[in-house]
């Protein structure tokens, strides 16, 4: 399998989680930290004016969780497979790439830069905070979420099995 296949897959994978985690919404909004926030949770260059088609916010989607995918191999000290890619992948669309890439703050980034990906995958349900109203709380959501990226993570992956 090539690296680019590798990332298409995981962006697949990884926008399959988002999407229902996240849903369209084609107006922009607040999500629950306060975030302007357009389509599948995207919050880079909302248009607030704008009415965006599904489509638009497809092409959102795949855009930003592709963006996601490569922060995930320029910061992964070992080899992932395209499961641990695309869990981390959808993290880091839903909290930035610090969660990955920030050793001097996130334990998941120490784990992944030492080649522990099992070790990073178990750190996953720790991301399941947000501030509200001045305060971080766990988000039922979030909790959901973050336990479909760990057991992603964690879970061999059948498409590298395939085609090996």
């Amino acid at each position: 399998m090539t690296s680019k296949q590798k990332k298409a897959a995981a962006c697949v994978i990884a926008a399959a989680i988002a999407a229902p985690a996240e849903g369209l919404r084609q107006h922009w909004y607040y999500c629950p930290a306060g975030i302007v926030s357009v389509c599948y949770g995207d919050t880079k260059n909302v248009d607030k004016t704008k009415t965006y088609s599904p489509e638009e916010c497809l092409t959102r989607l795949n855009g930003e969780m592709l963006l996601a995918v490569k922060a995930v191999e320029a910061c992964a000290g070992g080899e992932l497979t395209i499961n641990q890619t695309a869990a981390f992948a959808d993290l880091v669309y839903n909290v930035g790439p610090a969660v990955v890439c920030d050793t001097a703050k996130s334990t998941l980034a120490r784990k992944l830069m030492a080649g522990d990906a099992g070790g990073a995958c178990n750190q996953i349900p720790r991301w399941d905070k947000a501030r509200v109203a001045g305060i971080t709380v766990a988000l039922p959501g979030l909790t959901k979420r973050r336990g479909i990226e760990r057991d992603l993570c964690l879970t061999p992956d059948l498409i590298q099995e395939a085609l090996q």
